[in-house]
């Protein structure tokens, strides 16, 4: 009997040794768990984490469980999700994430992706394009059956594919007559206007000016729109100056004076340019002359604006003596 307790005790320690669990060993050799328990060791036990490693692979060797690991990566690996997995085989989503390696499982890219082919591949193509082709839009298809309208897309050819947007309506083209100067002279000495005969000719107002002699051309009252008119494509002789309302020495003084260029033109109903002609290089001003002459109220600088100030007087109050805005008096200061 003590050999037969020997011959049991060096039975278990060499099973659990070899990684079976206490349950195994209990249940090969014919004993209960506490037997086997009080046989092995304290300090050769397993703590729980070690136990469930080991108990995971003993499991992973049986015929049943390679049969099982099988299925689940070859229907995994087909495209299946692993809800789907799971369901065909009857098992928890976690038993098919415990039986799949880390570098078989695919990222959530990848899984969204079969995702939307997977759902695509039920879609009726032939369907979704005779929509298509009858004017249902990608959105409305893509509403129907709830999938997106880049999904729709792919399924439609790209011949068949119709430009975003209202199609263009070609723009009716303005009915042109062929312009015949007797008539247009005919016409406006009846009374017509040059923009009625424009607008009847499809031409601007300054071409009708160009086929009326100057001498039947009526002068317009200040209610109407005066066309001008045209200028003459003769150069003006050479030497030959606009005459002004100012003369040359009248233009110089009031320059010495002070005035600007843009003054005396306004004066004279000219531009400055003409006016600056008219005066010697040697007594044009510059730019910062100019501005320190136009400037208003020179006198007042920044001393004076101090002493202002130091006798109590506020912004608005200078500006109002010396007649500047008070964001000049701020800034001169």
């Amino acid at each position: 009997m003590v050999r037969d307790a020997k011959v049991l005790a060096a039975l278990i320690r060499s099973r659990y040794r070899e990684g079976a669990s206490l349950a195994v060993v209990a249940r090969e050799l014919g004993v209960s768990k506490s037997t086997v328990r009080r046989h092995v060791p304290v300090r050769e036990r397993r703590d729980a984490a070690a136990a469930a490693r080991q108990r995971h692979r003993s499991r992973a060797q049986t015929p049943y469980e390679r049969a099982l690991r099988a299925q689940v990566v070859r229907l995994y690996g087909s495209g299946m999700s692993q809800q789907r997995v799971a369901a065909t085989l009857g098992i928890s989503v976690e038993a098919v994430v415990a039986r799949l390696e880390p570098e078989q499982r695919r990222s959530r890219q990848e899984a969204a992706r079969l995702a939307v082919e997977r759902q695509g591949d039920l879609l009726p193509q032939d369907e979704i394009i005779t929509q298509y082709v009858e004017g249902v839009t990608m959105a409305e298809v893509g509403r129907l059956y709830g999938v997106h309208p880049t999904t729709i897309r792919r399924r439609i050819p790209d011949d068949l594919i119709r430009p975003r947007g209202p199609a263009p309506q070609p723009r009716p083209r303005r009915q042109q007559r062929t312009l015949v100067e007797e008539e247009v002279r005919r016409r406006y000495a009846a009374g017509e206007s040059a923009y009625a005969l424009a607008r009847e000719f499809g031409v601007s107002p300054h071409t009708i000016r160009t086929r009326i002699p100057d001498t039947d051309w009526r002068t317009p009252t200040p209610g109407e729109a005066s066309v001008p008119s045209p200028r003459s494509s003769r150069p003006r002789p050479e030497g030959v100056r606009m005459a002004l309302v100012l003369s040359d020495g009248e233009i110089l003084a009031r320059y010495r004076a002070g005035q600007s260029a843009t003054a005396i033109g306004r004066a004279a109903g000219v531009d400055c340019r003409t006016i600056l002609r008219r005066i010697p290089e040697h007594e044009r001003r510059g730019h910062l002359q100019a501005q320190r002459l136009n400037r208003p109220a020179p006198d007042v600088d920044a001393d004076t604006i101090r002493t202002l100030r130091a006798r109590g007087l506020t912004w608005e109050a200078i500006g109002a003596e010396v007649g500047l805005s008070v964001k000049t008096v701020r800034a001169r200061a």
